[in-house]
């Protein structure tokens, strides 16, 4: 058996053992990373730690961190506000706000986990608040980035035109940037219409009056779309975290009044010591003022979004450590384990070869449309765990020999291979989803992850495919 496939074969166990047995995934993946890596590899430990993701961890750290004192401050209940009125109370158009949003700083430049490290704390945030489902808002959050992400001044569109170029294939940025648009919106209209955006229309708009009382929501608790249990009395308490993790949040207490029909109404009482979340005090304007700080840090200096977040974060701390005392503590530590651990152990796999491998193995079968469609697929399963650039920059490379021969159109194949190793960024695995998991308040973690696992399975099961028949059978011949 050869090395490659052993690893792979080690990859499927560390699945099987993490779902079967709750391991801890990462801590399962770090164990694999030094059993495969030391004894089918023959990597040492430098080899090993080569494929750590530190910039991910800071990333994961700094954000959370700055987003834990957010909440602590009431920077985020402020904001959820905001956005209410911005929308003139109608809560169903705020995933569709932050869908546009994240397009938006994508398409002007911004790096695609940037843009979701600045959107989901906030769009979660308010799911948590008016009952929107969690996935839901992560999906509209992540399915944003990547609409705007092909546009021709945007990070992942200069990289595959370039590439592109660079091979002398036929390309088009116009229509690479139409087809992850038009394939992102629909996802994320169908999301929409599967996880209560349509009765989040008939709830109609919150009052905008500030005091507190807003229009239930179905799901807020105990419902499939809020992937909260319900604790008894429908309460869940401010802070808690009902997987039994470190609390992650520290918004307002929910009840649920006893009130049947469509009229149910959700009361969200404000904490005894925080002020109204309607006004904006000195540290609330001071966090603001980082999250525009951190927005202006990353798009216009081509900064570190996790070392600008801890840097802002610390300084927020120096002012008001009264706010930040347990904001470390909030860090989602276990979300940091989980995809640290899986991503070094895609290191060791494509240290020792086995994701070029995989891709050549496709490359030489012989047959063009039967090689698109895996090589579509090999991007996407990939791409879950993987920089979706890395393999974008793998993967158009090993497509050139049989576009080349000219039965297959090149603009079409290399619209289809962007689409499919970038949609699949709701996996928890991906940067994407990992920042969707650790931004998400008031959630069961390991149920929310489940969730995001089994979307993400969904997305790479049935987008390539339908990406490919779209974009690559019609240009075949």
């Amino acid at each position: 058996m050869s090395p490659q496939l052993i690893s792979i074969l080690v990859l499927v166990v560390v699945f099987v053992i993490a779902t079967t047995r709750s391991v801890n995934m990462g801590a399962l993946a770090f164990a694999a990373a030094f059993a495969v890596g030391e004894l089918v590899a023959d990597l040492d430990a430098d080899g090993i730690f080569a494929g750590f993701p530190g910039d991910l961890f800071v990333v994961l750290v700094g954000v959370t961190y700055l987003f834990a004192i957010a909440r602590a401050n009431g920077t985020t209940d402020w904001l959820v506000h905001a956005s209410i009125r911005l929308v003139r109370g109608r809560v169903a158009l705020i995933p569709w706000v932050m869908f546009a949003l994240t397009g938006a700083l994508t398409a002007i430049g911004a790096v695609s986990p940037a843009a979701v490290a600045i959107v989901a704390p906030i769009a979660l945030s308010f799911a948590a608040r008016y009952g929107i489902s969690p996935l839901l808002m992560g999906a509209m959050v992540v399915h944003g980035a990547q609409g705007g992400g092909f546009s021709p001044i945007s990070i992942y569109g200069t990289i595959v035109n370039g590439i592109v170029e660079r091979e002398h294939l036929t390309g088009s940025p116009v229509f690479l940037f139409l087809a992850s648009l038009v394939v992102n919106l629909v996802i994320a209209g169908v999301m929409f219409v599967l996880f209560g955006g349509l009765k989040l229309w008939a709830q109609g708009a919150v009052p905008l009056d500030g005091t507190g009382v807003t229009g239930g929501a179905p799901g807020r608790h105990g419902t499939p779309d809020s992937g909260t249990p319900a604790p008894p009395g429908g309460a869940t308490p401010a802070g808690t975290d009902t997987s039994g993790a470190t609390p992650t949040a520290s918004a307002p207490a929910v009840s649920t009044p006893a009130v049947s029909g469509p009229a149910t109404v959700t009361a969200v009482a404000a904490r005894p010591e925080a002020p109204d979340a309607t006004r904006l005090t000195p540290a609330r304007a001071a966090t603001l003022t980082s999250l525009v700080a951190l927005v202006v840090a990353v798009l216009a200096f081509d900064l570190d979004a996790g070392l600008t977040s801890i840097t802002l974060a610390v300084l927020l701390s120096a002012a008001w450590p009264q706010d930040s005392r347990t904001a470390v503590g909030q860090i989602a530590w276990t979300t940091v384990l989980l995809i640290c651990g899986v991503l070094t152990y895609v290191g060791v796999l494509d240290e020792m070869g086995t994701i070029k491998w995989a891709g050549e193995g496709v490359g030489g079968i012989g047959v063009p449309l039967l090689a698109a469609v895996l090589l579509c697929y090999i991007g996407a399963i990939v791409s879950a765990f993987a920089s979706s650039v890395g393999i974008m920059g793998a993967l158009i490379p090993l497509a050139v020999p049989f576009l080349a021969q000219g039965e297959i159109g090149a603009v079409g194949m290399v619209a289809a291979l962007a689409v499919s190793a970038t949609v699949v960024d709701v996996s928890p695995f991906s940067t994407n989803g990992a920042l969707v998991l650790a931004a998400a308040p008031d959630v069961d973690r390991e149920r929310f992850f489940r969730q995001l696992m089994i979307y993400g399975g969904i997305v790479v099961a049935v987008v390539p495919a339908v990406v490919w028949l779209v974009m690559v059978v019609p240009g075949f011949g």
